[in-house]
């Protein structure tokens, strides 16, 4: 009797030809528990039962096991295959399937099922669709509106390269957070983020402050991939320039040995160095330190940035 055995598809065939990575040992201050609640259990089977996807569990996030054990998660829309090839990342890379036209309000129905006061709604790159997925991120949104009024949005978008009109449909949505993330300085975009630009991802963060001044608007960095201390200084400004008012910055942790290396293990108290600078290049709000991701502490941090909104508002009317 024959039997046939289906192989394995391979998560990253586009790094298959890529010669193994050295990994370096974790310190201590970046070791995190497994992820085992119930609470993480129930999240997985909501996900699942949705036909949701997650970039908690795509992008193998440290944080998840504390994230889902609070009901904390981000839904990632449009699939769970990206049309790019970063080098840090570990969503797969492929032919994206159709898009499904029910996503939007199964995510709102999970957002109603868990209670979340503040949901982080996320993406892969389609770069297959004609406006980028924006109208996925709109009608999902409106979704979430309609079921859970209360709920604030924070969206983590792609770049939407020569996507004309993506930008200004998901702006006008009215999301509570626009979150688009530089992920490194300009000198490793090559290698590290190819299929981005990142004057590009830049543009974008100042078009949606010119489109509504009051939106508040988010990105974040990675480091230990090889970057210069001046770069972080020099994106921190160019953030500003574009009105950034949150800034995120955690440490890169590569997924596999086909991945970029580590090249350094950034120390809590650099970490704390960045967060200081940043303050006092006037971002509203900063997250700095080794876990810090973009949708860690989410709607914690939400409050932080309203409260800083309104504390600056007040000074400047005194």
């Amino acid at each position: 009797m024959v039997i046939n055995v289906h192989p394995i598809p391979v998560r990253h065939p586009e790094k298959a030809h890529k010669p193994d990575t050295p990994v370096l040992r974790k310190p201590d201050w970046i070791r995190v528990k497994a992820p085992t609640s119930p609470e993480v259990a129930e999240t997985r089977r909501l996900m699942r039962e949705l036909n949701l996807n997650t970039v908690c569990e795509e992008a193998a996030c440290p944080n998840l096991g504390e994230c889902w054990k609070q009901k904390h998660a981000t839904v990632m829309i449009l699939g769970a295959v990206c049309t790019r090839a970063c080098a840090f990342c570990n969503v797969s890379t492929g032919k994206p399937g159709a898009v499904d036209h029910d996503e939007p309000e199964h995510v709102a129905e999970a957002v109603g099922k868990l209670g979340l006061h503040h949901v982080v709604i996320t993406s892969v790159d389609r770069d297959d669709l004609d406006d980028g997925g924006a109208s996925q991120f709109v009608k999902t949104i409106a979704a979430i509106r309609r079921s859970s009024p209360s709920t604030t949005v924070e969206i983590l978008t792609p770049d939407f390269i020569r996507k004309p009109g993506a930008i200004e449909a998901v702006v006008s949505a009215r999301p509570d957070v626009y979150n688009h993330n530089l992920e490194t300085v300009p000198r490793l975009y090559p290698t590290i983020r190819p299929g981005a630009r990142y004057f590009a991802s830049l543009q974008l963060l100042a078009k949606v402050k010119e489109l509504d001044p009051l939106m508040f608007t988010k990105s974040g960095l990675m480091v230990g991939l090889g970057e210069e201390k001046i770069e972080i200084m020099q994106v921190m400004d160019d953030l500003r320039a574009a009105d950034v008012d949150f800034l995120t910055i955690g440490q890169y942790l590569q997924p596999t040995r086909k991945h970029a290396e580590v090249k350094s293990f950034v120390t809590p108290d650099e970490f704390a160095a960045y967060a200081t600078i940043a303050n006092a290049k006037g971002f509203l709000t900063v997250s700095a330190s080794p876990l810090t991701r973009s949708s860690h502490h989410a709607g914690d941090d939400f409050a932080r940035l309203k409260a800083a909104r309104e504390a600056k508002m007040s000074r400047a009317e005194a």
